[in-house]
């Protein structure tokens, strides 16, 4: 589960590629600042479509594994 002690984590696809960092954590949705290189199709996959603000939610169902430097997310079928 996501809490405050994942602020600060990278965040990778389940390949391992980075797609942001960790800004903030309320409750438990995490907002992800999404990486500059990040492609229009990996955000569309993690149905971060276009926002109004800055950050993306990322919530605990969408996380395979939590370490102690990152959050690696589930792969979609």
């Amino acid at each position: 589960m996501i809490d405050e002690s994942d602020e600060g984590k990278t965040v990778v696809d389940p390949s391992g590629e980075t797609v942001g960092i960790v800004v903030d954590v309320d409750n438990t949705i995490a907002h992800v600042e999404p990486d500059p290189g990040l492609t229009d199709r990996i955000a569309t996959e993690l149905g971060w479509g276009d926002s109004d603000e800055e950050t993306y939610h990322l919530e605990s169902d969408a996380v395979d594994t939590i370490t102690d430097d990152e959050i690696r997310l589930e792969r979609h079928h």
